[in-house]
This record gives C-alpha cells, structure tokens and sequence, in this order.
C-alpha cells in the first residue's frame, strides 16, 4: 500500500466518505486540490463549512434553507391546497426544475425500509398529517421513487390518507421504475407530474 504524508491520506479518506467517490477518485481529487491556488482551496473549505453552520431543513416542509420556514413554505403565490410528498430535499430541487408544480412540499427525508429498520416513526410522517389536520389541503401528490421501498411508502401513506376527505395522488409511471427524482430529465418529470392519477 502506497503511503501519503498524513494530511494527504486524511483528505483521500475524507473524500472517499463521498457518494460515488472511489479511492482512485478520491486520489485524483485530492491531487487537483494539491494544485489548485490556496486562496480556492481556502474558498472550498470555507464554502464546505458554511454549509454546515448556515444551512438546516425546514421546520415546515423538511427543504434545505437559510431561513425558517424557507422560500417555498413562505411565498404566498403558492398553491397552499396541493402538497407534494417527496423522500428527500433534492427530490424537491428535481421538481422545482420542471417550472409545472406551483403547491407547497413535504420532505419525508427517507423511505420505509423494514430491512434497515426505517419504519413510518423514522420519517416525517406524523408532520405530513400534523400539516395536513392543520392547514386546508385538498391534495397530497406522493412523489416517492419507483424503487421497491419509494412504491411501499407510497402505498402505506395511501392507507394512512383513505379516511381522510382529500384526494390523494400518484406521479405517472413517466419516470423509470428503480430511478431516483434528482437524475430525471426536466420535461419526463413534467410530464409525470401532468399525469398524475388517483389511487
């Protein structure tokens, strides 16, 4: 095994931590910072730890914002009758890109998973119905990946909603079965949400 000067090996490692990132990739990255000026790599870790202390979720809608509750859960020419129920902060992003849904958000920042031991007191679904008890919504889109566990959430908030007088929603079958929101093109995703049927 090669050895690096300890603060090299500590950044390779860090950066491993990454989704996606190899050790080759790891490696590569931390020798292009090696190169670049310090002002940007004093830049990138400034940027890295701002992120951190600058940024929370939503006390509302679980987004990623600076202030609370963030833009989306504040601007008033939102649909306040629709809200879209999403695994996690990105998904949001995702939609947000087609310029199509103009309703509020819920971020249930993950997905049932029995296997994993993610059951429904894991997620923010107690909020989703706080919300929905709350505030005069008239339609919850469920907007959870075509993955097994997205389509198991998906069905058991579906259960969870039949007794209430809304209506409850589906994303169309545009988006590919095991793909995730944040990699779908900006006109399928539209397109899927135009569809949308009722279960």
């Amino acid at each position: 095994m090669l050895h690096y000067p300890e603060p090299l090996a500590r950044l390779i490692n860090e950066l491993q931590k990454l989704p996606t990132i190899g050790a080759k990739t790891a490696q590569r990255l931390a020798f292009f910072m090696l190169k670049m000026p310090e002002s940007d790599t004093t830049k990138l870790a400034q940027a890295l730890s701002e992120v951190k202390t600058h940024l929370d979720y939503c006390s509302v809608c679980g987004n990623i914002t600076d202030q609370q509750p963030c833009y989306i859960c504040t601007d008033t020419r939102r649909d306040r009758q629709t809200v879209c129920v999403i695994e996690e902060p990105d998904d949001l992003l995702a939609i947000e890109r087609t310029q199509e849904y103009k309703g509020l958000y819920h971020a249930l920042m993950g997905v049932l998973s029995p296997l994993d031991g993610v059951g429904p007191k894991d997620l923010r679904i107690d909020q989703l119905f706080q919300r929905i008890h709350s505030e005069d919504i008239k339609e919850v889109i469920l907007a959870t990946n075509y993955t097994t566990e997205g389509q198991a959430t998906a069905l058991y908030l579906t259960k969870q909603l039949e007794s209430l007088e809304i209506t409850t929603t589906r994303i169309a079958y545009g988006i590919p079965v095991g793909g995730d929101l944040e990699y779908i093109d900006a006109v399928t995703l539209a397109k899927a949400l135009e569809g949308r049927r009722r279960i």
